[in-house]
């Protein structure tokens, strides 16, 4: 029930498939796509999880994000998929093509691009357009030691990490949004990325801190 995997899905220990691996998944996005904090999110859960526990998270989850206009871009959404569920298939997509095993699309205006998991691998559909594209020069940084490295070399007085805090704190909170929305499916939830509240809802906020035993507190 708990080891080696399913601990992540118990509430008291882990922060579900989200936590699991939308760090991973919603990166591409995140970064490349300069978002911070959402201005709403919604979420919908598998009927199992329609009576909501205190105990696990949903066996599957659709969750809705709305991020604000930054910097010279629109305002955005972000839909996040698991438990087996999909989104609709393009119909740019390869139909001989099969989907993986989890990966982001990036819906344009002049176009849609597909990655894999990790952000890899990143492909404009359909085909004949990926093949008529020239890729650009490596312009951005990149890392020659493994992260683990990274991170110990900025510990050491290095150069930042390069997924730093300023860049993982809102993102991480991005993420257990998503997981707050869960809690309460089926309504929007509008949040003050700044002050870490969910303004129309004061039950959401039961969820965004701790009370910590006295003693123990931070």
């Amino acid at each position: 029930m708990y080891l080696p995997f399913n601990w992540r899905g118990w509430i008291d220990y882990g922060c579900g498939a989200l936590g699991d691996m939308a760090c991973h998944v919603m990166d591409a996005a995140f970064w490349a796509l300069e978002l911070k904090y959402p201005t709403s999110v919604e979420a919908s859960c598998s009927r199992t999880h329609k009576v909501i526990n205190n105990e696990t998270f949903a066996r599957a989850s659709v969750v809705h994000y709305t991020f604000p206009a930054r910097y010279k871009m629109p305002e955005l959404k972000l839909h996040w998929y698991d438990g087996g569920l999909f989104p609709d298939r393009p119909e740019e997509m390869d139909p001989r093509s099969t989907w993986g095993k989890s990966g982001t699309i990036f819906v344009g205006d002049k176009g849609k691009m597909m990655c894999g998991e990790y952000g890899g691998n990143p492909q404009i559909i359909p085909r004949a357009k990926m093949r008529e594209y020239t890729q650009p020069a490596k312009t951005l940084k990149r890392i020659d030691v493994g992260i683990e490295q990274n991170w110990i070399d900025a510990c050491k007085g290095g150069e930042p990490a390069c997924s730093n805090f300023d860049y993982s704190g809102p993102f991480t909170e991005t993420v257990v949004m998503g997981n707050l929305a869960t809690r309460m499916p089926g309504e929007k939830l509008y949040w003050d990325g700044e002050n870490m509240k969910v303004t129309n809802n004061d039950a959401a906020n039961e969820f965004v801190g701790k009370t910590y035993r006295k003693g123990w507190e931070l």
